[in-house]
């Protein structure tokens, strides 16, 4: 196979963050539809740590993409960020919540509005734009930055973390290695 065979099968950075977007949202479905608490709570958990990864993975290597491709993709990635502000504070909230408690259901309400607001402006707005303007070969490289990210990345909302290309890419690992040993330890389901 050509590197332009290769290439072409292959998914880039659009489809696994739309992967993503897709997994996430059916998890919240599930929470939605789980007979007990014990099971909500689990999903609640895997489904955090699931954006958490998501999230980090964005701003560490996509967004800087954005900022460089997309018209005002400096503000794009600034309104990106306050909506990711607003969901790792409804997930630090839903961290807080027994799942047995009505609370618990409207957090994830919330969070499922949010989390589909925050993906369908990327998918209409800035994937078609980063898929016009870079290269396949540098969205599929791309796509391998942001799997390696989503492994070390943090898997519990840290609200106060600054969301800086530099913070994720020094200290963010070790947050992550702290998030998936409290994990193991407490036995969080994460995915």
């Amino acid at each position: 196979m050509t590197d332009t065979q290769t290439g072409s099968t292959e998914p880039d950075v659009v489809d696994i963050l739309t992967a993503d977007h897709r997994d996430m949202l059916e998890l919240i479905g599930q929470i939605e539809g789980a007979a007990d608490a014990e099971r909500r709570r689990d999903l609640a958990d895997t489904v955090t740590a699931e954006i958490m990864r998501h999230a980090v993975a964005e701003e560490m290597f996509v967004y800087p993409a954005v900022e460089e491709h997309v018209p005002n993709g400096a503000d794009e990635v600034e309104h990106d960020k306050r909506e990711h502000d607003e969901i790792v504070d409804l997930l630090k909230q839903l961290e807080g919540v027994d799942a047995s408690e009505p609370r618990f259901m409207e957090l994830v309400r919330e969070l499922e509005g949010q989390l589909r607001h925050h993906a369908s402006d990327e998918e209409t707005d800035q994937f078609p734009v980063l898929r016009t303007h870079i290269p396949r070969e540098q969205l599929v490289a791309l796509a391998a930055k942001v799997e390696n990210a989503k492994k070390v990345a943090p898997t519990r909302p840290h609200p106060h973390a600054p969301h800086s290309e530099l913070f994720h890419k020094t200290i963010g690992p070790g947050v992550g290695m702290v998030d998936r040993l409290r994990d193991r330890l407490t036995g969080r389901s994460t995915g």
